[in-house]
């Protein structure tokens, strides 16, 4: 996770929400990505979405089933329904999303009966150190100078 929360902070620094993610197999990581959807403009360019491709580049056609991923948020719908689709084996993340979450949170994509594939679940890893990088991210924007059109999102 410390690797991710790295990324994290480079992601910030460009100006992306700081989410980063990094998926493993055994103990080598096959892939890490950042929140890129402002650099592409792309709204799917999510961490997760990015690190899955990654992955399934490097090992194979679609299946993650030995692999497991490291997220420094709770995902959202659109991402947990891709780790359920890629068959990721575990899912450790760090801050809860009580808005945006699609794990513990809102949709709940593994708790529906449509669900195909539920990962173990481990939330709240570094939740402290993610959550105040996320935090400091939106403080900054919210500022009366980014309000008024400054180089806020």
């Amino acid at each position: 996770m410390a690797i991710a929360l790295a990324r994290a902070e480079a992601a910030s620094a460009a100006g992306e929400v700081p989410v980063a993610c990094l998926i493993v197999e055994g103990q080598e990581i096959v892939a890490a990505a950042e929140n890129r959807m402002r650099a592409t403009g792309d709204p799917t360019a999510h961490a997760e979405m990015l690190a899955i491709r990654e992955a399934c580049a490097k090992l194979g056609p679609g299946r993650l089933a030995g692999c497991d991923i490291y997220v420094t948020l709770e995902p959202c719908a659109m991402c947990a329904a891709a780790i359920s689709f890629a068959r990721l084996r575990r899912l450790y993340f760090g801050a809860y999303d009580p808005k945006g979450g699609g794990v513990e949170h809102g949709a709940r994509i593994f708790a529906q009966a449509t669900c195909h594939h539920r990962p173990e679940v481990y939330g709240g890893i570094e939740e402290r150190r993610a959550g105040e990088l996320l935090a400091q991210f939106f403080s900054a924007r919210r500022t009366p100078s980014a309000a008024s059109g400054g180089s806020g999102v």
